[in-house]
C-alpha cells in the first residue's frame, strides 16, 4: 500500500507541471474533457500533493491564484482588443518558514542533562582504569606492582632533586649573599648561578624519569602509556615550580625577586605546588579516559566536574596567599600600576577570574566546543607567564640605574633602563592581549572566522604598530629632555617674602622646554593618530582640509590670540626671560612661575600672581640676569672720621667674603663708596657691593648687622635725627662692565626707587 501511494506521489508531482501549463495556456482543455472537468482535475491532484507534503512535514507553497475563466475556444484565437484587456500576471509571493526545534539555551540545558546522566559512565570507566593496567594475564605486571614500581620511580626523582638541592645548601646561601640588588650587576651572576643550580635537581628528575621509561615502560600497551604519561607529567610539574621557586626563593630571602616575608612566601610556595600537582594529575586522568574510549558525554561530565575541583583549588590559593600576593604585587606596582592594582583586590579579582574560567570551561564541556579548554589554559599560562615576566624585568632593573630601589637611590628623574622596561612592558601586554582575544573570539565564541580576524588584525596590527612607535618616540624624547625641564621650588613664594634665596633661575633651554615638548606631543599624536585611522580604511583627506580651514578661521577671528602667541614665540627667543627670574613688565612684577603658548605667570613678593598675556607684555625689565650692584645710603654723625669708617667698611666686607653662604655669590666686596651729601648735622655715606643675582638682601642684612654692631666700639656714631637711623637704598642690573664702572664713579646719588625682594633693604 505504502509502495502504492509513493507511485501515486510521484506520477502527480510529474503531472503538475504539465497540468499548471495547461492550465495557464489561452488554448483549449485536452480533447474528451470540458474545461470545467479539467479544472476540476488540476484542484484535485494539487490538494493530494499538498495534504500529502503536510503530512510528511514538509511546508507546503503559497495557494494558487483563483482559476481563471474559461478559456474561449481553440478554434476562435483572442482579439487584439482582449489581448489589451488582459491584466499582468499576479507577483510571486515568497513565504519565510518558521523556524522550527528548540532554542540554543533549550539545547544546552538538554545537553547538560545528557552530561549529568553520564555521570554514572563515567564512574563506570573510572573504575575500570586498574583492571586495565593489570597485565598479568598477558605475562605482564599486576596492578599493584605496577604501581608500586611507578610510586618509586616517581619518589625517587623527587627526592633525587631535594637531596641535590640539601647537599649545595651552603653553596647557594654563599651565592644568595651576592644576589641582593646593592650589588648590582654582580648580583645578576649569582641569580643566574643559583638558577643553574636549582635546575640541576629538575635536570635529575627528568633523566631519572626518561631513564625509567626506556628501562620498564616501554612497551605499546596501556599500562606503559600510562606510567610515561604519569613520569612526564612530574617531570613537567616540577619544571613548572622551578619558575616559582626563583622567584620566591622560600629558603633564600636574599636572592629573592619579590617583596615577601619568609613566611608567606612559603606559604605562597607550598600552595602553588599543590595546585599544579593536582592540575597535572587531573589532565593525565582525562587523557587516559580518552585512551580507554570513554563517550563523549562522558568525558564532558569529567571535564565539568575538574572545572569545579579547579576553581576550588584556585580558590583555597588565592585566599590562603593572600598577603604574599599583596606584597608581592605591591612591589611590583611601583613600576606597574595595574600590578600593585591587583596586588590591592587580589581576593576579589582572583576569585572573579578563576571562578568565570571554570563556568566557562563548564559551558564548553556542555556545548560540545573543544577550543574552549585550550583558551582557559591559555589564559591562565599568559596571565601567570605575565606576572612572572613583570617580576623578572623589574628584578633586573632594579640592578641597573634605575629609579626603583636597588643599588642607586630611587630619584624622581627617569632613567634609561626604566624607560626601556616601560617600552618593552607595553609591548608584551598588547601582544597577550591580541592573543588572548584571538583565542576567545575565534576559536571559543565564534564572532568572527579566520579569515575576518585577519582582516581585522590586519589593521589593527599597523595601528597598533604605529601607535606603539609613537609612544616609544614620546618616551624617548621626553628621557632626553628632562634634565632641562625647570623644577618649580616650593618654598619660592616663602623665600621671596623673607628675602632668602629661591634657587637659581632655569636656563634658557629649560625656559623653552616646555614649549618643545608641547609642540613634539602634539606633532607626534597628531602623525600617529592619523597614519591609525588610515589603516583602518578612513579617509584622513577632509579630517586635514577641516583642521586647515579652522586654522585659518582661528587666525582670521582671534587676532588677540593670534598676537600674543606670535608675541610669547618672539620673546623666547629674544631670551627676554626664563623660569626663576624677577622681571618688571610695566603691568607686574614678579618671579617667573611659568608660561603656557599664550600668556605668562608671575609671582610676586607677596604671594599674588599675574597672568598676563604675550601681546600685553610691552618692555620687560630683568633683575635676574648676570649680576646686580646694591648700593645703600646712611647718615653717620658730622664730626666721622671717614678713614676710619672706610677701613672699617672694607674690613667687614672682607669678613663677609669670607663667610661659606656669601663667597660664591659675591663678585665685589662690600666697601664704602664714599660721601654722598652733607644734610646739617649728618653725613649720607653710600655703601655698594655686587653680587650674582638671587639673594643680594641676605648680603646686605648681614652688613648692616655687623656695622651696628660693631660701629659703636670703635667711635663710629650713627646720626641721631628722630631716634632713628635711615637706610636708602638702589641697585643696578648690568651686563656692561664699562657702564658698571661709569656707574660706580657717578658721585651724584640716584633718586632711591622700589627694588625687588631680591636686594630689599632689611
Amino acid at each position: 500500500m505504502s509502495a502504492l501511494r509513493s507511485i501515486v506521489l510521484a506520477i502527480s508531482l510529474l503531472c503538475m507541471p504539465v497540468a499548471s501549463a495547461w492550465a495557464q495556456a489561452p488554448g483549449a482543455a485536452p480533447p474528451g474533457m470540458t474545461q470545467e472537468q479539467f479544472n476540476a482535475l488540476v484542484d484535485a491532484i494539487s490538494n493530494s500533493v499538498t495534504e500529502k507534503l503536510k503530512a510528511e512535514g514538509v511546508p507546503s507553497a503559497p495557494a494558487p491564484a483563483a482559476s481563471a475563466p474559461a478559456a474561449p475556444a481553440a478554434s476562435a484565437p483572442p482579439s487584439s482588443a482582449a489581448k489589451s484587456k488582459a491584466k499582468p500576471p499576479a507577483p510571486t509571493v515568497v513565504v519565510t518558514p518558521i523556524p522550527e526545534g528548540p532554542g540554543p539555551f533549550a539545547v544546552f540545558f538538554e545537553r547538560a542533562g545528557k552530561v549529568v546522566r553520564a555521570i554514572p559512565v563515567l564512574g563506570t570507566h573510572l573504575a575500570s582504569i586498574p583492571r586495565l593496567l593489570d597485565q598479568s594475564a598477558s605475562g605482564g605486571r599486576g596492578t599493584s606492582g605496577f604501581l608500586l614500581l611507578l610510586g618509586l620511580v616517581a619518589v625517587a626523582a623527587v627526592a633525587a632533586e631535594a637531596v641535590l638541592r640539601a647537599l649545595m645548601t651552603g653553596l647557594r646561601h654563599r651565592l644568595a649573599g651576592g644576589a641582593r640588588p646593592e650589588q648590582g650587576l654582580r648580583s645578576l651572576g649569582h641569580l643566574g648561578l643559583l638558577a643553574v643550580l636549582d635546575g640541576l635537581g629538575v635536570f635529575a628528575v627528568w633523566v631519572i624519569c626518561n631513564a625509567a621509561i626506556g628501562a620498564w615502560f616501554t612497551g605499546p600497551v596501556g599500562q606503559d602509556r600510562f606510567a610515561a604519561a604519569v613520569l612526564d607529567g612530574i617531570f613537567h610539574w616540577r619544571l613548572y615550580v622551578f619558575l616559582f621557586l626563583i622567584v620566591l626563593r622560600p629558603a633564600l630571602p636574599q636572592a629573592r625577586l619579590c617583596d615577601a616575608t619568609d613566611r608567606d612566601a612559603r606559604a605562597m610556595y607550598g600552595r602553588i605546588e599543590a595546585v599544579m600537582l593536582l592540575i597535572i594529575l587531573a589532565r593525565i586522568l582525562g587523557q587516559v579516559l580518552m585512551a580507554i574510549g570513554t563517550p563523549q558525554t562522558a568525558l564532558a561530565a569529567y571535564q565539568s566536574i575538574g572545572a569545579v575541583i579547579y576553581v576550588t583549588a584556585f580558590i583555597w590559593l588565592v585566599r590562603g596567599s593572600r598577603d604574599a600576593a599583596a606584597q608581592w604585587f605591591g612591589g611590583l606596582g611601583k613600576a606597574a600600576p595595574l600590578a600593585g592594582a591587583l596586588g590591592r583586590h587580589w581576593v576579589p579579582v582572583g576569585v572573579t577570574f578563576f571562578a568565570a574560567l571554570g563556568l566557562t570551561q563548564i559551558y564548553g564541556a556542555v556545548s560540545g566546543l573543544t577550543h574552549v579548554t585550550s583558551a582557559m589554559l591559555l589564559t591562565v599560562v599568559l596571565v601567570v607567564g605575565l606576572l612572572l615576566f613583570e617580576t623578572f624585568m623589574q628584578a633586573f632593573v632594579r640592578r641597573l640605574d634605575s629609579q626603583l630601589e636597588g643599588r642607586t637611590p630611587a630619584a624622581d628623574a627617569p632613567k634609561l633602563p626604566d624607560v626601556v622596561a616601560r617600552c618593552i612592558r607595553v609591548a608584551v601586554l598588547i601582544g597577550v592581549a591580541v592573543t588572548i582575544a584571538e583565542s576567545w573570539v575565534v576559536q571559543v565564541f565564534a564572532l568572527a572566522d579566520e579569515d575576518q580576524w585577519a582582516t581585522i588584525t590586519r589593521s589593527s596590527r599597523t595601528a597598533g604598530f604605529t601607535l606603539f612607535v609613537a609612544f616609544v618616540l614620546w618616551e624617548l624624547f621626553k628621557y632626553s629632555t628632562e634634565p632641562y625641564m625647570a623644577r618649580k621650588n616650593k618654598d619660592a613664594a616663602a623665600a621671596i617674602v623673607d628675602g632668602d634665596a629661591a634657587g637659581p633661575p632655569a636656563s634658557r633651554i629649560s625656559t623653552m622646554m616646555p614649549l618643545m615638548r608641547m609642540t613634539a606631543a602634539v606633532l607626534i599624536g597628531v602623525v600617529a593618530v592619523m597614519v591609525a585611522l588610515e589603516s583602518f580604511g578612513v579617509n584622513i583627506t577632509p579630517l586635514i582640509a577641516g583642521a586647515s580651514v579652522f586654522g585659518i578661521a582661528i587666525s582670521f577671528g582671534s587676532q588677540t590670540l593670534v598676537k600674543d602667541i606670535v608675541s610669547g614665540i618672539f620673546y623666547l627667543s629674544d631670551d627676554a626671560f626664563r623660569v626663576g627670574e624677577y622681571i618688571d613688565c610695566g603691568k607686574a612684577k614678579g618671579t617667573v612661575e611659568g608660561f603656557t603658548l599664550r600668556s605668562i605667570k608671575l609671582r610676586h613678593q607677596n604671594g599674588q600672581v599675574h597672568t598676563i598675556p604675550f601681546g600685553q607684555l610691552g618692555q620687560i625689565t630683568n633683575f635676574s640676569r648676570d649680576w646686580i650692584t646694591v648700593k645703600f645710603n646712611m647718615r653717620f654723625a658730622g664730626n666721622t672720621d671717614i678713614e676710619k669708617l672706610r677701613k672699617a667698611a672694607k674690613k667687614i666686607g672682607t669678613d663677609i667674603a669670607e663667610m661659606p653662604l656669601f663667597k660664591d655669590d659675591l663678585l665685589a666686596p662690600f666697601k664704602m663708596q664714599g660721601v654722598a651729601d652733607i644734610a646739617e648735622n649728618a653725613l649720607l655715606v653710600r655703601f655698594k657691593f655686587t653680587a650674582r643675582p638671587g639673594n643680594p638682601a641676605a648680603i646686605q642684612r648681614e652688613a648692616v648687622k655687623r656695622m651696628f654692631s660693631s660701629f659703636p666700639g670703635m667711635g663710629i656714631e650713627f646720626a641721631k635725627e628722630g631716634a632713628a637711623v635711615v637706610v636708602q637704598t638702589t641697585t643696578t642690573t648690568m651686563a656692561d662692565p664699562a657702564a658698571a664702572a661709569a656707574t660706580q664713579a657717578d658721585p651724584v646719588p640716584p633718586k632711591p626707587e622700589p627694588v625687588p625682594a631680591q636686594a630689599a633693604a632689611s
